[in-house]
């Protein structure tokens, strides 16, 4: 099963929730995932604390993931993150 989603915020914390919002939303909708939803937001978190500081731009924050799953448990899982800051909307 897989997933991707985008998220975009006004400061570092705001995009982790949103970031655990999401990933809150895939494991409603796709229970396996609840086995790496842990990592994907130590990922994500680890990804926009790369990022300078600026009040005049927001933080996007891009998140895919798959995992596939049998009987005994995961036979591969995978995650991708990407983060950048952005104009601010409207600007």
């Amino acid at each position: 099963m897989s997933y991707s989603f985008t998220v975009r915020a006004a400061s570092k914390a705001e995009a982790n929730q949103k970031v655990a919002d999401e990933l809150a939303n895939v494991v409603a909708s796709q229970p396996v995932h609840e086995a790496d939803r842990d990592q994907a937001q130590a990922a994500a978190t680890a990804f926009i604390g790369l990022l300078r500081f600026d009040e005049t731009q927001d933080i996007s924050v891009s998140v895919n993931g798959s995992v596939w799953s049998v009987d005994g448990g995961l036979n591969s899982a995978g995650i991708g993150v990407s983060v950048s800051l952005v104009p601010k909307e409207g600007q």
